[in-house]
């Protein structure tokens, strides 16, 4: 009978360990921390091209599901993932990019944060059909 109760404790923290809130631009979200799921990028470019970049991306990969101007935030679904991208001007001509991915289950995806922060640079570079 103790060891069940002490078993029983013991999942009730594992579980309650592995659940808490995720900080996200767009509020804070229930998910699993501790999880790498971001990617932060700088670029010489005027903040609009790179903005314009992302859209172009993630309308390409998902549905864009949120374009805040205010804050220069992007919010699109891809593959039941979470795609979080913020723009802001750090200099003049130097911009910071950050993708966030945080998949259904509340864990982070970095893989295709890299995926998506990788064709964000590439649409900078590759001239726009």
């Amino acid at each position: 009978m103790t060891f069940r109760l002490v078993l029983l404790a013991l999942v009730a923290v594992m579980a309650g360990g592995t659940i808490g809130c995720v900080s996200t631009p767009g509020g804070n979200r229930v998910g699993v921390p501790g999880v790498r799921d971001k990617i932060v990028s700088r670029y010489e470019r005027p903040l609009d091209q790179i903005l314009n970049s992302a859209r172009e991306v993630l309308s390409r990969n998902g549905t864009v599901t949120n374009d805040d101007v205010v804050t220069n935030t992007l919010t699109a679904r891809i593959d039941k993932r979470t795609v979080y991208v913020t723009v802001k001007e750090v200099e003049p001509l130097v911009t910071e990019v950050t993708v966030q991915v945080r998949t259904s289950r509340g864990t982070g995806d970095l893989t295709v944060a890299s995926e998506i922060d990788k064709q964000i640079a590439l649409g900078l570079v590759l001239p726009q059909n």
